[in-house]
Order: C-alpha cells, then sequence, then structure tokens
C-alpha cells in the first residue's frame, strides 16, 4: 500500500535537507508550488510542513513562508530505563518499605504541596545476578482510596505507578543525572566497602497542567550502570 502524498512531501523535503540541497535558512518552496508538483490540495500539503515542523526540520513564518530550521547540534535524546541500562538489567526487585508520609519542607517544596498532606513513600533496592546494585527512592502525591498494591510497586517502572491514575503519554518527565558519594545507609544495602561513586538519577513527573506528581530518586553504583543518549 502506497504512502499517503503528504508522506512523500515530507520524505522529499528530508532528503534535500539531509543531503544539503537545502540549507539551514534556505526557503522550502512554497505551498502554491508544492500543490503544483505533487498535485494536491494545500490541506494536504500543509499536513506534510506540519510534520516537519514538529520533527524540527523546518519552521514557518507566518505571512512569509518555511524555512530549513539550523540543527541543534547539541540536542541529544538520552535512552533511560530505571530497569536497564547498556551494562546489566534489573532481574529482581525487592521491596523495603511501602508507607504513607508527611514530607519534610524539601520534599513539600519539590512537590508543591504542604507539609500537612500525605506522600507515598516508596524504598526499593535493585539486584543484578543476586548482587544489589541500585537504591531506589520514590514519593508520590497521595489521594483518599489511592491503591497501593505492593505486589505491582515492586517490579513498577516510575511511569507504570502512576498510570492508574493518569495516561503513561499524558505525564511530562524531567530527569536530572549527578555523581555522589553514597552515605552510610547505601553504603550498607549496596554492599560498598570502599569508595565507590554512585550515578544518581533524579526524575520528576509533571501532570499535563505541569504540576508535579512525583519525585523518584535512583542510586546505582557506579560499576553497574551506564546511560546512553543518541542525536538525530
Amino acid at each position: 500500500m502506497a504512502n499517503p502524498v503528504y508522506i512523500k512531501i515530507v520524505e522529499d523535503i528530508k532528503q534535500k535537507v539531509n543531503s544539503a540541497e537545502l540549507k539551514p535558512g534556505d526557503t522550502v518552496p512554497p505551498e502554491a508550488a508544492l500543490c503544483k508538483e505533487y498535485g494536491v490540495s494545500r490541506m494536504t500539503v500543509r499536513k506534510g510542513l506540519a510534520i516537519l515542523v514538529n520533527e524540527g526540520y523546518i519552521f514557518s513564518v507566518p505571512g512569509k513562508g518555511s524555512y530549513v530550521q539550523k540543527p541543534e547540534v547539541n540536542k541529544y535524546t538520552l535512552l533511560y530505563d530505571e530497569m536497564n541500562n547498556p551494562i546489566n538489567s534489573v532481574d529482581k526487585a525487592r521491596l523495603l518499605e511501602v508507607n504513607i508520609i508527611m514530607p519534610d519542607e524539601k520534599l513539600a517544596d519539590e512537590l508543591q504541596t504542604t507539609r500537612n498532606k500525605h506522600v507515598i513513600m516508596i524504598r526499593r533496592l535493585f539486584y543484578t545476578d543476586g548482587a544489589p546494585v541500585a537504591y531506589d527512592n520514590k514519593y508520590l502525591l497521595y489521594s483518599k482510596g489511592m491503591p497501593i498494591v505492593e505486589k505491582e510497586i515492586e517490579q513498577a517502572t516510575f511511569q507504570e505507578m502512576v498510570s492508574n491514575s493518569m495516561p503513561i503519554f499524558a505525564l511530562k518527565k524531567k530527569i536530572s543525572i549527578s555523581a555522589q558519594m553514597p552515605n552510610e545507609e547505601i553504603k550498607r544495602y549496596l554492599n560498598i566497602y570502599d569508595e565507590l561513586a554512585l550515578l544518581v538519577v533524579e526524575q520528576k513527573l509533571y501532570n499535563n497542567e505541569n504540576k508535579p506528581i512525583g519525585i523518584g530518586v535512583t542510586y546505582y553504583r557506579g560499576d553497574y550502570i551506564k546511560l546512553q543518549g543518541y542525536s538525530e
């Protein structure tokens, strides 16, 4: 089955950009010219151009036309899954604690809530080949009647933990990565006996109104974690 014509328009313009036939700042052929070239309506052409805008190939200036976008050479897409990475996969997760707590000032501020509002705290250990490789903390805003199913929480990713309350596709996510030395508690959980740094990944989840609904912090042994990103 042949692709719709608007997809052909998209692929043809992409090919011209990728081959440098069209360079950053160059004008994309006007809608009227594309309509004539492909024998389609303006609606079809605009559908193709909208896809190119969404994918970052072009930008539009009302009343003037469309132009090739300057590429963001320093932009990478980071691949992150708390249960899997290029070095190892988590083959077992052990639930240490599920509790409903009153947040301290720092946590309340990060969740944009008050200190008298309940928060669900979840603590887990991740294992690979029987060895503990990561210590995981999650904090979720609690609502009355919110189910806490321990068997589901034990193996769930952060996004899966909130999927019952809102669709995963509606979530907005922010991630920050840092290196830290472990405190005594984390050393004990991860069987660290020397000076081994941790890779710490903090996730924040937001609803479609940009309100935080959860914070997750995972502390990985530096010898069991590797993250990768790619550019297009």
